[in-house]
């Protein structure tokens, strides 16, 4: 840089720092001496913007009659209605509007001034860009509203405002789930409170859903949020309501294992035998996840043991095949059929063989289940498997100590015994050495 551009450079930072400080002199002086009214840093911030932010009311009256553009904006887009809005600075914020500033601007990220001002609870700025037009529904890229950040943050206030002066409820929704989502019970009783025809309206906006199809009970069930729960069940929420692919907030928590709502929605009514299009019941859903304790509360609330998916999978497959020897005890102390069959005739046992699953392999065998149960699956050799047969090589000798060691324990000492135990070595298609070693 030259003496000439480090000069101008100089200038233009102390005539920044004077609109910052709020030194009105100084900033005319400058102006007066050439300085361009729209200089910015290095963030795009100008004169107008600083002293929007810092809150000096005669100095943004000065540029702007000086000719600062009102609705400049910074590398992000703001603009200074941006800026006072979100530092509080509530006779900024009248000034600017009042000498036409775009009150539903947008940053880059889609904010508009009252978002920014819902995120502070910055109230009399709330309620001024309200009364002067602003539009609550607008929302950021991310599908937030100001009323949904608001009860995000946990600001009462400005969510009370921004409720009464929403009439037509049409940022209702998103809020209500974001309240469910955080057990928030203070804003979701806000959000379905109606001086007119209570009951009807909650009962109408409690069970409004997502794209997904998702209800605030659902987001509820998902983050385990009984407080929540318990006030939609109370204002009107179905217990059973299904979304996309038939799932109902018991599928839900039973798949998140939040036992305290699962007694919750159960308590309530919850449909214990539900399924989802695929044919899962709360129990496959619990015991796929590996969730013991909720396994175990559904099924001493009388949840069937023999419900299938579409696939003939029943909870013990699916608890076989995630490795959750806790569940596996719970189904099959309640009388589980050990060697219970799918569409194509699995047990439990080649699940859990095919998956390496040696606890769960064990534990089975130990309750009798049969290793000679043929499934039909599609293998080189031969057409219909026993679970050896479709079990993965490095477990396969592992597996074999176990059935030996189980048909021995189950079977009379003697030829019957021996000759089985050859049967199966044979079955699994090994070398006749290892057969006769």
């Amino acid at each position: 840089q030259t003496t000439l551009e480090l000069s101008e450079s100089d200038s233009n930072a102390s005539f920044l720092r004077a609109a910052r400080a709020g030194n009105l002199d100084k900033v005319v002086e400058y102006l007066k001496g050439g300085i361009d009214i729209n200089t910015c840093n290095q963030n795009g911030l100008n004169a107008l913007h600083l002293a929007a932010k810092e809150g000096h009311v005669g100095l943004v009256q000065e540029l702007l009659e000086r000719g600062s553009a009102v609705d400049s904006a910074t590398k992000k887009g703001n603009t200074a209605l941006h800026i006072a809005s979100l530092a509080g600075q509530a006779e900024v914020v009248k000034v600017l509007v009042k000498e036409g500033a775009n009150i539903n601007a947008q940053s880059q990220n889609g904010f508009t001034p009252l978002y920014m001002a819902a995120q502070e609870n910055h109230i009399d700025v709330v309620k001024y860009l309200l009364e002067n037009g602003a539009n609550q529904s607008t929302a950021t890229e991310d599908g937030f509203t100001p009323l949904a950040v608001a009860l995000q943050q946990g600001h009462n206030q400005a969510v009370a405002v921004l409720l009464e002066n929403d009439t037509k409820g049409k940022v209702r929704l998103p809020a209500l789930h974001i309240a469910a989502r955080k057990d928030d019970t203070k804003s979701a009783a806000l959000l379905l409170q109606n001086d007119h025809n209570a009951d009807v309206q909650s009962k109408m906006m409690v069970n409004r859903t997502t794209e997904s199809g998702f209800t605030p009970l659902h987001i509820a069930a998902h983050y385990g949020n009984v407080n929540v729960a318990t006030l939609l069940l109370n204002r009107g929420a179905a217990v059973d309501f299904t979304a996309r692919n038939g799932i109902t907030p018991l599928h839900v928590a039973s798949k998140r294992g939040n036992t305290n709502m699962v007694k919750l929605l159960l308590d309530r009514g919850g449909q214990i035998d539900a399924k989802t299009r695929d044919g899962l019941t709360p129990l496959h859903c619990a015991a796929r996840s590996g969730h013991d304790q909720v396994v175990e509360l559904l099924l001493e609330r009388g949840a069937p043991l023999l419900a299938r998916t579409k696939n003939g999978l029943s909870p013990l497959h699916m608890a076989a095949q995630g490795d959750h020897v806790e569940c596996v005890k719970h189904l099959l102390q309640h009388k589980a059929p050990v060697d219970d069959v799918t569409l194509d005739y699995l047990t439990a046992l080649h699940v859990a063989a095919h998956c390496g699953h040696y606890r769960v392999t064990k534990l089975l065998l130990d309750k009798r289940a049969n290793p000679n149960a043929r499934a039909l699956v599609n293998l080189p050799h031969p057409s219909n498997a026993t679970p050896l047969q479709i079990v993965d090589g490095p477990i396969l000798q592992t597996l074999l100590s176990i059935v030996l060691t189980s048909l021995s324990s189950h079977m009379s000492i003697g030829c019957s015994a021996y000759c089985c135990k050859q049967q199966l070595l044979l079955d699994v298609g090994l070398p006749l050495q290892w057969v006769y070693s």
